[in-house]
């Protein structure tokens, strides 16, 4: 029996993956009919069937599940050892487009692109932010960045920071004028700054003391969908907002913001740099994944 080739296996990957032929085929850059006819010749080469197809749908059988498990490391080990030898080449050029929210941004600004910089100035680094949490393939980047939690299971999570703590923030006006609130129940009878999910859905405040972990909906008076205009709201004295360490960590430090319920607030979540398994890694893309493996060992 003739072995599959490369491109017969990449292209089964990216079926099974996608669980659609056009999806893989607007991946790869050819027709559905011709990814169609790839994956029935590689199933009468391998003698067994790999995909279940219905006039909607398609999905991997149990030979095609254990098939892809197993080719996905495989081939990204093998794309590892092709990228190990780009330095042979000379230099590393290209361009890695990433989406990520505000926040996200604002740390790759600061901890990876000056390294980027330095070690790979051929590298172009394209940073769209965006809020909503999007199909990163389907809209063409090589890469997102998102709270670990939000990450897509089939995609390979590369961690940029620490677990960061959420925290109850508010001016020390307000704070005067209202009053400090001393459990997560009091916050019923406060202005709160609401935070809208790129979906629609307002952000649950998530507390836990004592090992027990408690869920509310926060009274929203403001409600916003960008963190830093949240702090920017509690620093003005519009009320209590529940936002990730690192953003509000410059208003605290200057005093702008005073930080209530912290015997409450322990929730934590990382930031990740997140890529497709299914897809070739180009050299400029590895390079950058490079640095913030390197970042996020640091910190």
């Amino acid at each position: 029996m003739a072995k599959p080739s490369i491109s017969d296996l990449t292209a089964f990957i990216a079926v099974a993956s996608h669980r659609s032929f056009r999806g893989a085929a607007d991946e790869l850059g050819t027709a559905p009919s011709t990814l169609s006819h790839a994956m029935r010749a590689l199933e009468e080469r391998l003698g067994v069937r790999l995909l279940h197809r219905t006039t909607r749908s398609v999905s991997p059988t149990e030979a095609g599940a254990q098939l892809l498990a197993r080719l996905q490391p495989a081939l990204a080990a093998l794309d590892d050892a092709l990228d190990s030898v780009a330095g042979f080449r000379g230099k590393v050029a290209g361009t890695v487009r990433i989406n990520a929210p505000r926040l996200g941004a604002e740390l790759l600004v600061r901890d990876v692109l000056p390294r980027m910089a330095e070690r790979h100035p051929d590298v172009t680094v394209d940073i769209v932010v965006e809020g909503r949490l999007i199909d990163i393939v389907s809209a063409g980047f090589d890469a997102g960045l998102r709270l670990m939690d939000s990450i897509p299971r089939d995609m390979i999570v590369v961690p940029l920071t620490r677990p960061l703590r959420y925290l109850c923030v508010a001016s020390p006006a307000y704070l005067k004028r209202a009053g400090i609130p001393k459990t997560p129940d009091d916050l019923q009878q406060h202005r709160c700054i609401g935070h809208r999910l790129p979906g629609g859905k307002l952000y649950r405040w998530e507390f836990e003391r004592a090992g027990q972990p408690l869920t509310i909906e926060a009274p929203a008076s403001v409600l916003l969908d960008d963190e830093d205009l949240m702090v920017d709201a509690a620093v003005k004295g519009l009320g209590i907002a529940y936002v990730l360490s690192t953003a509000a960590a410059p208003a605290l430090a200057k005093r702008r913001l005073r930080e209530v319920l912290a015997p409450w607030t322990q929730f934590a979540e990382s930031v990740a740099v997140y890529y497709p398994g299914h897809r070739k890694v180009p050299p400029a893309l590895r390079a950058f994944l490079d640095v913030v493996k390197e970042v996020g060992k640091v910190r």
